[in-house]
C-alpha cells in the first residue's frame, strides 16, 4: 500500500494539493513517535496559522481506521501510527499471493530502458576494474525488468582499432594457432604485451597496414580479427554465466563505422561543425568544455564518434525512454560532452541520456600476487573468492551436500555484493575477508539468514505444521520485520529512480538483521500457542521469499542450505 497517498486522500488542507500533501509526509527517525509524519510548517503562510495549530485541527479531523489507528499533534507534525495487524496482514497476503514477484510493478510497461554496460574489449582479459561497470549494469538491467520496463542490455564492443593491426602483426611473428587456441585470451594478450615491448619500427608500420586491411575488408586479416574475437567471447561468456549476466546487442564500435557520417552530415547541416587545428570538432567552450572532436587532423574518427553514431542508432532502433551509460566516473567529460552536442543538434531526447558512473575497484595491497603486472584479472578474483568461500563452508559444516555448488554461490555472491553495496560512486578496496564474513555487512550473511529460516521452515513441514494465512497483532521485534517487508517495493523503485542497487543491497542487510533480532527474540517452533508459531512462521518464510527476491535482483543465488 502506499501509505503516503492513503494518508493524503483523507486530509484536507486548504490551497494545497493532495499530491503535495503525499509529498510532504516523511518517516520519522524514531519510530516511536509515529510511522509516517506531515510537517506543517509549510503551510503557515498559505492557511496563515501557526504550524501547530494547524497539526491540532487536521488531528482533530482525520478519520482513525483499520489502516491508520491514530493520528496525533505534536509540536507542528501531525504523526500517523499504522494498524500493527492492519500492515502485518496486508504485507503477507501480499507478499504470498506474488511470492517471487513480489516488489515488482508495471510502472516501466511500455517504456524502453537501454543500458550500455561491461563493454568488453576484444583480445583483452577481463580485469578487476570491469567487475563494476558488469554487476552494476547486470542489477540495474533486472531492477528495470522487474519493474515492467523492456530493459535492453547493450554490450558495446572495443572491437575496433589500431591495436588489431598491432595483434595481427605480434601473431604472425611469434604466434602458434594450436598455442593460442589452447590459451584462448590470455595468450592474445600474451602477443599483444609482447608487441608493445619488441616491436620495431618496421613491425609498428607493418602493424599499420594490418589495421588497414582490416578497414579495406580484406579477407585474412578479417578472418584471423574474427578469430580473435571469437576467442574472447567464449572467454566472457563463462565469466558472464558465473556472474549471471546477460545481453540482448553486442553491437560495438566497428558496427557503428557505417553509421558515423548520416550523424556527421547533420553537424555540419546545423553548423556546428568547426575546423581545429586541422580536426573536426564541435566548439564547446560556451558551456566551459573542450571542443567534441569529431574527426582529427588525419581524418580519424575516435570513440567519441562511435558513441555519438551508436546514441543515434539507439534512439531509432529502440525509442528508448531512457539510454544509461555504466561508465566508470573518469569519463564525466566525455558523455558531458556527448550529452550537450546532442542537445545543441535539437534533439529532445537529449535529456534522456544518463551517465550512471562509478568508482574503481582495487584488491588490498598484498591480498593476491597477479600475473601480469599490476593487472588483476577478474577471473581469478572470482575463483579465489570461491575457495575461501569452499574452505569455510567445509570447516563450518562439513557435513553439507553440494559443498561446490553452495560455495559457488557464496563466493560469486560476495564478489558482486562487493561492488555493489556502498553508493556507486565510491571507489571500493575488495577485502576477500570482509566480503565472506558471516557477521558482517555482506551478502553471506543474507544467504545464511536465508538458510536459517529455511531450516526452521522444514522442521515445521516436517513436523506437519501449517501456517497459512496466519496473522496476529505483532510485538515489537514482528512488527519491526512486518514493516522492512512491507517497505520492499519501494526500495526497489528508489533503486531505479537513483540507478541505484546499493539501496537493494543494504535493505537486504537490514532487514537480515531484523529477522535475526526476531529470531533470537521470539521463539518460533517453541512459542506459546499455535497460532504465535503459525504467525511466526507464516513471517519467516516472508522474509525469505523476500530476501531471495531482493539478492536476485543483485544477481545473487541463495543456496537451501550453508
Amino acid at each position: 500500500m502506499d501509505y503516503k497517498a492513503y494518508i493524503s486522500e483523507r486530509l484536507s488542507v486548504e490551497g494545497v494539493s493532495k499530491e503535495e500533501i503525499a509529498s510532504s509526509i516523511v518517516v520519522p527517525p524514531d519510530t516511536s513517535m509515529g510511522d509516517f509524519a506531515l510537517p506543517c510548517f509549510k503551510f503557515a503562510k498559505v492557511l496563515r496559522k501557526s504550524p501547530v495549530l494547524i497539526a491540532e485541527a487536521l488531528a482533530a479531523s482525520y478519520p482513525a481506521d483499520e489502516v491508520i489507528e491514530k493520528a496525533v499533534a505534536v509540536n507542528g507534525y501531525l504523526n500517523f501510527q499504522v494498524s500493527r495487524k492492519g500492515l502485518a496482514k496486508e504485507t503477507l497476503d501480499r507478499i504470498y499471493e506474488e511470492k517471487s514477484s513480489y516488489g515488482s510493478s508495471d510502472m516501466g510497461v511500455g517504456k524502453t530502458v537501454c543500458i550500455d554496460y561491461s563493454s568488453v574489449n576484444i583480445a583483452k582479459p577481463f580485469h578487476i576494474g570491469h567487475l563494476s561497470t558488469t554487476v552494476l549494469g547486470g542489477a540495474l538491467y533486472r531492477i528495470f525488468s522487474f519493474l515492467g520496463f523492456k530493459a535492453v542490455g547493450i554490450n558495446h564492443l572495443g572491437d575496433y582499432g589500431t591495436q588489431f593491426g598491432k595483434l595481427i602483426s605480434a601473431y604472425k611473428h611469434w604466434g602458434d594457432r594450436e598455442e593460442v587456441e589452447k590459451g584462448g585470451i590470455h595468450a592474445i594478450n600474451d602477443l599483444y604485451v609482447r608487441f608493445t615491448k619488441e616491436a620495431t619500427e618496421e613491425m609498428e608500420a607493418e602493424a599499420r597496414e594490418y589495421f588497414r586491411l582490416i578497414e579495406s575488408g580484406d579477407k585474412e586479416a578479417n578472418d584471423l580479427f574474427e578469430w580473435f574475437k571469437s576467442l574472447t567471447m567464449a572467454y566472457v561468456q563463462k565469466i558472464y554465466g558465473r556472474l549471471h549476466i546477460t545481453f540482448d546487442s553486442y553491437a560495438g564500435e566497428r558496427f557503428y563505422i557505417d553509421k558515423m557520417q548520416p550523424v556527421v552530415d547533420e553537424l555540419k547541416a546545423k553548423g556546428l561543425l568547426t575546423e581545429s587545428r586541422g580536426a573536426q570538432v564541435v566548439d564547446l567552450e560556451p558551456y566551459g568544455m573542450p571542443p567534441f572532436i569529431v574527426f582529427r587532423s588525419d581524418g580519424a574518427s575516435l570513440y567519441a564518434t562511435r558513441d555519438l553514431a551508436a546514441a543515434f542508432y539507439r534512439k531509432k532502433t529502440y525509442d528508448f525512454y531512457k539510454c544509461l551509460y555504466v561508465v566508470a566516473y573518469q569519463q564525466n567529460l566525455h558523455f558531458k560532452q556527448l550529452f550537450k552536442v546532442i542537445e545543441l543538434m535539437g534533439e529532445p531526447w537529449a535529456k534522456d541520456l544518463v551517465h550512471v558512473a562509478y568508482g574503481m575497484v582495487s584488491l588490498e595491497e598484498g591480498a593476491m600476487s597477479t600475473r601480469k603486472g599490476n593487472v588483476v584479472w577478474l577471473e581469478d578474483v572470482i575463483s579465489r573468492c570461491v575457495e575461501k568461500a569452499l574452505a569455510i563452508i567445509s570447516e563450518k559444516n562439513p557435513e553439507l551436500e553440494n559443498k561446490q555448488a553452495v560455495a559457488e554461490k557464496v563466493g560469486v555472491g560476495a564478489v558482486v555484493f562487493g561492488a555493489l553495496y556502498n553508493s556507486k560512486i565510491k571507489d571500493i578496496v575488495f577485502s576477500y575477508d570482509k566480503a565472506l564474513n558471516f557477521d558482517g555487512e555482506t551478502s553471506v550473511y543474507v544467504q545464511y539468514t536465508c538458510a536459517r529460516a529455511n531450516s526452521v521452515l522444514e522442521k515445521a513441514r516436517a513436523a506437519g505444521i501449517s501456517w497459512e494465512g496466519a496473522v496476529m497483532q505483532p510485538c515489537a521485534q514482528e512488527f519491526e520485520l512486518v514493516k522492512a517487508l512491507s517497505e520492499f517495493p519501494e526500495t526497489v523503485k528508489a533503486a531505479a529512480s537513483a540507478y541505484e542497487p546499493s539501496l537493494i543491497a543494504r535493505y537486504a542487510v537490514s532487514t537480515a538483521q531484523k529477522f535475526n533480532k526476531f529470531y533470537i527474540d521470539c521463539k518460533i517452533m517453541g512459542a506459546d500457542s499455535d497460532m504465535v508459531r503459525a504467525f511466526r512462521l507464516r513471517l519467516t518464510e516472508a522474509t525469505l521469499l523476500t530476501l531471495t527476491n531482493a539478492l536476485g535482483l543483485l544477481g545473487i543465488g541463495v543456496p537451501e542450505k550453508m
